[in-house]
């Protein structure tokens, strides 16, 4: 994470300090969850509607009714509840919109998936005192804190090379 743009005033959150924050957090709003099972958003949704995760999990996506048999909200603003964590799967471009909806709901963190690094997001939630992760996945870093990942980011479960 290296090349990242710096962001002055603001440093990455530890292991440690990501560790507090997912225990922190007892609702997640995903925006821009697909339907689409081929997806990573819908991998990321399916584990963190399991039991797993022990999230109460709300889905934003303006063009989906429901997706994994929950109803999904066209915005922030329609969900029922504020969320504690807004989980980020949007166009790079689309993302200081998503942080600025993250501060008007009342969120108390805002958290982007892999490859979503924006200064202009990170200002806004950050001048409104909203917490910060970015560049991050909600499911590898809950699994690894969890126990589910080996230090390499794998399920450790069954990973065997060789032919029977």
């Amino acid at each position: 994470m290296s090349d990242h743009v710096p962001i002055d005033g603001w440093t990455e959150p530890t292991a440690a300090e990501r560790l507090d924050i997912l225990r922190a957090t007892r609702t997640v709003a995903m925006v821009g969850v697909s339907p689409n099972p081929a997806r990573p958003s819908n991998f990321v949704a399916t584990y963190l509607v399991s039991s797993s995760a022990d999230y109460e999990v709300y889905f934003v996506n303006p063009t989906a009714d429901e997706i994994l048999g929950r109803p999904c909200v066209p915005s922030l603003a329609d969900l029922p509840i504020t969320p504690d964590l807004v989980d980020v799967f949007r166009r790079l471009d689309d993302v200081p919109g998503v942080a600025e909806e993250a501060v008007a709901v009342g969120a108390s963190t805002f958290w982007t998936q892999f490859g979503l690094w924006s200064p202009e997001a990170a200002w806004t939630v950050l001048d409104a005192g909203v917490g910060l992760v970015m560049d991050r996945c909600l499911k590898v870093e809950h699994a690894r804190f969890a126990g589910g990942l080996h230090l390499a980011g794998f399920d450790t479960g069954v990973i065997e090379a060789r032919r029977g």
